[in-house]
């Protein structure tokens, strides 16, 4: 088999789980969740990496939400990446309880509701505004 027909292969496979997945929904409302997901992933882990800057040794995500640090931190990370998210919010910590967290929906759109309000009365604020929904 010639890479071409092995990707092609490839592609039937991934397209035809993609639609087992969705079910019954549409298409395009598929797309969203999927977007969506992935921006908030990015955006989580893109806001660890500004946190850790390169430090091996320091792990955002094993943060607690009431550390010290994080009082101190807060502002700067709002003015310099526009937004905050908490160590618990972040894509990483929800991802790991999702099975079993029956709030899931409610949680996610809590979660959401406080990175796009971390920038209130930042200049930030207007392009934050409801760009994770």
């Amino acid at each position: 088999m010639t890479s071409t027909q092995q990707r092609s292969e490839l592609q039937s496979q991934i397209w035809k789980i993609a639609n087992e997945v969705r079910g019954s929904v549409d298409g395009w409302d598929f797309k969203q969740y999927v977007l969506g997901a992935l921006f908030y992933r990015f955006i989580s882990e893109n806001f660890a990496s500004y946190i850790e800057a390169g430090d091996g040794s320091v792990h955002y995500d094993a943060f607690s939400d009431d550390d010290t640090l994080i009082a101190g931190i807060k502002d700067d990370a709002i003015k310099t990446k526009g937004y905050f998210i908490y160590p618990s919010q972040l894509f990483t910590n929800i991802a790991d309880n999702a099975n079993t967290n029956d709030n899931l929906n409610t949680d996610l759109a809590t979660i959401f509701s406080a990175i796009e309000s971390s920038a209130n009365s930042y200049p930030s604020e207007p392009d934050i505004k409801r760009i994770v929904r």
